[in-house]
């Protein structure tokens, strides 16, 4: 067995230098010099008593070695026991451990009391500075609660990289999306530099307002009574974690849209409160739309339909071999010479179909656009390794269904005109009446693509964001194809 000292395991009784000095300077104020030894006769020394089991103590040791280098690089001043408006901050923190519980933190409670049990030592007045030798100058007055401070710190420091965890499920085409662990010292340093600590300890656990709703149910139903505790952050139901771990990489600020597929429905948000929402179709069991973030730049009106390959080759060519080239006028469709935007048109009469259908040869085929265009009058695209993207559709009776899972992957949104009015803040229009018009956004819109169960209870805004009943199973990390265009 054995604890923690940064990303290094350690066992018990074998404690690196770092930590040795560490602990000396804490007892004695700095370390004691090496000296020269004596040579002593060999006496029989009893065997080491057992190592003591881990507690909470040691947890907090896997920000300690930071946080030590910070201490010391300010004079070891206080953060948490500065003045009285810092102690009230501290002592938010318990409470805020504890329900670290449903969040992931490891050993949540035995951190919060750790914490409580520093915050109570510091209650009681330092001893008197010794009076200076006559002649000398008074020294500067040390932090009496130098070591409580630290525990503070440290269990602080824990608890906000538990928050920006990764979450491995989700692809995030925008790479300015994805969470990311903030280091101690700049987490520190931002506590610090807070004009009230309170309201910064506020915010940061808070995260954002959707996860705070989800968050404030999921432990209401956990902890009934406050005054108990679960035995550990695995006691919290998995779905719960899950659920909590997705819903915080939302912003707290700002424009952004969710399409939730449990619910099979897209919501429009502003600063954290649903502003609008509609009803989506997305992926079918076999084609299912993965869980992506990424950011709208743009719309596309007068879309192609880019028909993907697999369907190419097990529908598309089979007709065309079936009933011959007129198809593809018929079914307004033609075929490019490559994936680019620089694609022309080719003669469909020069491609050897029997090779498209047995896959040996791919091929590309679009759809014109016009009413029949199955990417319907506007296509909401962005950056994701996936193809995906949200587009309108001439299928509007799927909207009336309680399933709404038919796509081959993309998401057709129930009212396209309307979110790109939301998108741009005003009725938006193509400069010309040609196919792929991409007309700029003003102001570009984070998009996730998330999976949120939590129960019917949780608010957005007189809706609901969350449903107990799914629309589609959870899809596993990886699952989704990457084929495009859908």
């Amino acid at each position: 067995m054995g604890m923690v000292l940064g990303a290094v395991a350690v066992p018990y009784g074998a404690v690196p230098a770092m930590a040795f000095q560490a602990s000396v300077a804490l007892a004695d104020g700095a370390p004691e010099p090496l000296t020269e030894l004596t040579p002593v006769p060999l006496v029989a020394v009893p065997p080491a008593p057992p190592p003591p089991p881990p507690t909470a103590a040691g947890t907090l040791l896997s920000a300690g070695p930071i946080v030590e280098i910070y201490y010391q690089a300010r004079g070891n001043a206080p953060l948490w026991f500065r003045d009285a408006a810092s102690r009230e901050a501290a002592k938010m923190l318990p409470a805020i451990l504890r329900r670290g519980q449903i969040e992931g933190l490891a050993n949540a409670a035995e951190l919060a009391g750790t914490v409580e049990a520093a915050i109570a030592r510091a209650q009681n007045p330092p001893p008197p500075a010794p009076a200076p030798k006559k002649g000398s100058k008074p020294a500067p007055p040390a932090n009496p609660f130098v070591a409580e401070d630290k525990i503070l710190s440290a269990a602080w420091v824990q608890y906000v990289r538990t928050l920006h965890g990764p979450l491995s499920e989700m692809s995030f085409g925008d790479p300015a999306l994805a969470p990311k662990a903030p280091l101690p010292d700049r987490i520190l340093h931002l506590a610090q530099k807070a004009p009230s600590l309170a309201q910064h300890v506020q915010s940061v656990s808070t995260v954002n307002p959707v996860y705070a709703r989800l968050r404030d149910l999921a432990w209401s139903k956990a902890r009934p009574d406050p005054l108990l505790q679960l035995a550990s952050a695995a006691a919290a139901d998995e779905p719960v974690l899950t659920n909590l771990r997705r819903a915080r990489v939302l912003p707290a600020s700002g424009r952004f849209l969710v399409v939730n597929l449990a619910t099979a429905k897209l919501w429009m948000y502003q600063d954290g409160r649903a502003t609008d929402s509609m009803k989506v179709v997305i992926g079918k069991a076999d084609t299912p739309t993965p869980m992506l973030a990424g950011t709208i730049h743009y719309a596309t009106f007068n879309p192609y339909w880019n028909i993907p390959t697999d369907v190419t080759r097990r529908v598309v060519a089979p007709l065309v071999i079936k009933r011959g080239v007129s198809y593809l006028k018929s079914a307004r469709y033609e075929v490019a010479s490559g994936w680019t935007d620089e694609a022309t048109t080719i003669d469909p009469a020069t491609v050897d179909w029997k090779a498209v259908a047995d896959g040996t040869t791919r091929v590309r085929v679009r759809q014109l656009p016009g009413a029949a265009n199955m990417m319907g009058a506007i296509k909401f695209g962005f950056a994701n390794d996936h193809g995906i993207y949200l587009h309108d559709t001439p299928a509007k009776a799927l909207f009336a269904k309680a399933k709404r899972a038919y796509s081959l992957g993309c998401v057709r949104v129930e009212d396209a005109a309307r979110l790109a009015r939301w998108l741009f803040g005003h009725e938006p229009s193509a400069a010309a009446d040609v196919p792929e018009q991409h007309v700029k956004i003003g102001s570009p819109v984070p998009i996730y693509l998330t999976h949120l169960t939590l129960p019917d209870e949780v608010p957005a805004d007189g809706a609901q964001l969350t449903s107990a009943s799914a629309s589609v199973t959870d899809p596993l990390a990886g699952s989704a194809e990457s084929s495009a265009n859908r």
